[in-house]
């Protein structure tokens, strides 16, 4: 079973105005520590997500020493995961199945399943799935048409439920982190709260997290 390091870090291109301050967030987030870090871009352009992909694991190659390169995982596209050689996909309800990713990742990759539920979570922990998430356990703008807020007593159901590895996501911030943790989570997924100085925001989460 893997382990998932407390803070998952979601960098979602639609939150940067270029790719560069896309993978300057990414620098700043590794040099801070982060050891996972997601790319997310739903902009539909595969030729543009590539393109920064690739980026961003030269990146991550060129600065960081070998045991502390950060596990990029890819939102999505299985297909552009093993391209861009990234260490895993992450997918949500509407996309590939788990078994599908599974298949064209092969074994080693780690792969990810979004839930919003528990009938969703009970079906994602019978597949080969890596680790769940749950989510959004708060408020979030991160998405256009959010599922229902689960909220904490939802993490604690779905904690409950599996064994694997669970990731909370949805409106977490420095300021609730801490909660989820003890609801039963392992990890905590964000977006917006690493926007404004990535690795500082980092380092405060890690001290809240500890």
């Amino acid at each position: 079973m893997i382990v998932l390091p407390r803070l998952y870090p979601i960098l979602d291109a639609g939150c940067f105005p270029n790719a560069v301050g896309l993978i300057t967030a990414a620098e700043e987030l590794a040099s801070a520590g982060v050891t996972l870090i997601q790319y997310r871009n739903k902009s539909g352009n595969a030729r543009v997500m590539l393109e920064q992909a690739r980026e961003l694991r030269r990146q991550s190659r060129a600065r960081a020493p070998a045991p502390h390169l950060p596990r990029l995982i890819m939102n999505d596209r299985a297909d552009l995961c093993l391209i861009a050689e990234f260490d895993g996909v992450h997918v949500g309800q509407d996309d590939l199945s788990p078994a599908s990713v599974r298949r064209i990742i092969g074994p080693d990759r780690w792969l990810g399943v979004s839930t919003h539920n528990q009938a969703q979570l009970r079906e994602a922990d019978l597949t080969s799935a890596d680790y769940l998430a749950i989510g959004p356990v708060f408020a979030t703008s991160s998405k256009e048409r959010p599922d229902p807020v689960v909220g904490l007593e939802g993490v604690r159901r779905a904690r409950e439920l599996t064994r694997k590895p669970l990731v909370a996501i949805g409106g977490i911030t420095r300021a609730n982190a801490a909660s989820v943790i003890e609801a039963g989570a392992d990890s905590v997924a964000v977006i917006s709260d690493l926007l404004r100085e990535p690795g500082k925001s980092a380092e405060e989460f890690f001290r809240v997290l500890r």
